[in-house]
């Protein structure tokens, strides 16, 4: 077990190098200067020398890679000084020369070019918004979608299975950013007066004398935007791994032993089913946080998507890295845990 994490992490960490490496050629080949965007456009020279500086924007390109990365490296190199102990908010490990030190640190992903905020505090502020929408919209697409699918296949050809399967296909075939907008106008507008839902808000509202409270019903319309899809997979990969076990051997001698069809279905059936399934999960739930940008922001709700989705209108590129790096770290993470949760599920999966 400690080995395959071992290899996991070391695979993780490559990927994140690629994906910091690819981000940063990207950024770096687009023809804007970012001293110029944090400064704005009647700047200073010496105001724009002092940003340039400060990201190591005045030095060749390589440099500015190797620079890049030791910010983003929870273990890099730094000052030993008071403003890059603030700036940082590092632990020395121990000096590798007389005015720099090995420090363990969060990964800095710098400052917004307009508010001029931490990239980090600034997403650590949404980022949990985000994860609560993830997690609900995901909850709701496995109770209801494997529950529909384990029906679907037991009741095979019956009109509980074709009325499944329909709103299986339509689930499927309904981008995230269509539905949102249909989802919105029809509950949040026209049905508003009996569902007591807007078209737009977000999580947390200002309440005179309670201060900032949560909205949970801002939180109802994009959950089931963002679950749709998701909840028609599971549905339909339930339903053709439930008929392929239901058809095994085991199941029949199951039934011939007296076990009742439920008992049968859930306790030998629906565990082996499970797989295909989980792999849908684990890909789509990391896939919910990207796709929720464009979800969030048809709602107004305050979370990572939106964030981004702005920052893409100001060319705030910080804020941009930062929200893809934290989209390629959730990724790595999941698929290491989905390894871990097959073994969990189906012990004749082995980990290598």
């Amino acid at each position: 077990m400690l080995s395959y994490l071992l290899r996991k992490t070391a695979y993780g960490l490559a990927v994140m190098l690629g994906v910091a490496t690819v981000v940063f050629v990207l950024f770096n080949i687009l023809p804007v200067d970012p001293a110029r965007m944090t400064q704005g456009q009647r700047s200073d020279v010496q105001s724009l020398q002092a940003v340039r500086k400060e990201f190591g924007l005045d030095k060749p390109v390589p440099v500015q890679y190797l620079y890049y990365l030791n910010d983003l490296s929870p273990v890099g190199i730094h000052e030993r000084s008071t403003e890059a102990q603030q700036q940082y908010h590092y632990l020395t490990l121990f000096p590798v020369s007389h005015s720099h030190v090995l420090a363990l640190k969060f990964p800095y992903l710098r400052r917004s070019y307009q508010t001029h905020k931490a990239v980090a505090r600034l997403l650590s502020e949404v980022i949990p918004n985000t994860l609560i929408l993830a997690v609900t919209a995901m909850a709701m697409a496995i109770l209801i979608g494997v529950w529909l699918g384990v029906i679907s296949a037991v009741y095979q050809g019956s009109w509980i299975d074709k009325v499944a399967m329909a709103f299986s296909v339509l689930g499927i075939s309904a981008p995230s950013f269509f539905a949102g907008i249909i989802i919105a106008w029809l509950f949040g507008f026209v049905l508003s007066h009996y569902t007591g839902l807007d078209m737009s808000g977000s999580l947390y509202s200002y309440d005179p004398f309670r201060g900032e409270v949560i909205t949970w019903r801002n939180l109802i319309l994009p959950m089931i935007t963002l679950g749709l899809r998701p909840l028609a997979i599971i549905v339909q990969l339930t339903r053709n791994a439930m008929l392929d076990v239901l058809s095994q051997d085991y199941i029949r001698t199951a039934k011939a032993k007296g076990l009742s069809q439920w008992r049968v279905v859930y306790r030998h059936a629906l565990p082996n089913a499970l797989n295909p399934v989980i792999t849908a999960i684990a890909n789509w739930f990391a896939s919910l946080l990207a796709g929720s940008f464009f979800v969030e922001y048809v709602f107004g709700y305050n979370g990572l998507g939106k964030v981004t989705v702005d920052a893409l209108e100001m060319s705030d590129f910080p804020v941009i890295i930062g929200a893809i790096l934290f989209i390629a770290l959730i990724f790595v993470v999941i698929n290491i845990l989905v390894d871990l949760l097959y073994v969990w599920i189906d012990p004749r999966v082995k980990l290598s």
